[in-house]
């Protein structure tokens, strides 16, 4: 039987944090910078170093030249360490955190399955994902994954969790199935990206129409859909 690799997108995907994150993030800049307004602009499917690069390149009024090279690598990577610190502070504060509809079932559903391995593919760095997840007892469930922090691009990232998942089924990866689940138009081009199918699911900020348009494998409005476990296991 061929492995399935299925690789779970967090934010809009697994759980809605209620602007956590975007606070955490405003928080960053407003300390490093005192321009927390740099971040006015849309998230969603972006990875976390993607959006820090964003803001900076929205700061004003700034003398120094712009960043480039390790230079850049360096300050993004100090903003990042701001920002985990405040992400925990908001996780540990926040009381509206909640699980998006069907994900404890099909959780459930893949822990039965015989080769069927859940991971993580998400711009969220690892320990940004693992405050959002273990807030709401989800981390644990997932035995690898691939994250912001491995890479600046999706689709790297979601190459990184093939990588590991196909060392978690003991098979190359070139021999595995692969499924993107997702939110945002972003999800669907990673996963077409690398070659992998990719469910669409309107539980996040996009609609049913606006993710039709970007003309994923399946589309599902949440992964309470009687539909879901036959998308994630036969395809």
């Amino acid at each position: 039987m061929k492995p399935t690799l299925l690789l779970f997108d967090i934010d809009g995907t697994l759980l809605r944090t209620r602007g956590a994150g975007r606070r955490a993030m405003a928080r960053t800049f407003d300390s490093r910078y005192g321009q927390p307004e740099a971040l006015k602009f849309r998230f969603d499917g972006m990875t976390d170093r993607a959006i820090m690069r964003g803001a900076m390149e929205r700061l004003v009024g700034r003398e120094e030249p712009s960043w480039s090279g390790e230079v850049l690598e360096a300050e993004v990577d100090a903003l990042l360490a701001i920002y985990i610190d405040a992400l925990a502070d908001e996780a540990a504060r926040a009381t509206d955190f909640f699980v998006c509809p069907g994900v404890h079932s099909i959780l459930d559903l893949c822990d039965a399955q015989t080769q069927v391995y859940m991971g993580l593919g998400t711009g969220n760095v690892m320990r940004g994902a693992e405050i959002k997840l273990g807030r709401v007892d989800l981390f644990a469930r997932f035995s690898f994954g691939g994250y912001g922090s491995d890479h600046l691009l999706r689709e790297s990232i979601l190459r990184a969790a093939v990588s590991r998942g196909a060392l978690a089924a003991q098979r190359p990866a070139e021999e595995c199935r692969v499924v993107v689940i997702g939110d945002t138009p972003r999800d669907v081009a990673a996963a077409r990206a690398i070659g992998a199918e990719c469910i669409s699911v309107a539980t996040g900020d996009y609609s049913l129409d606006e993710l039709r348009a970007c003309e994923p494998t399946h589309l599902l409005a949440t992964l309470e859909d009687p539909r879901t476990p036959t998308m994630l296991f036969e395809g």
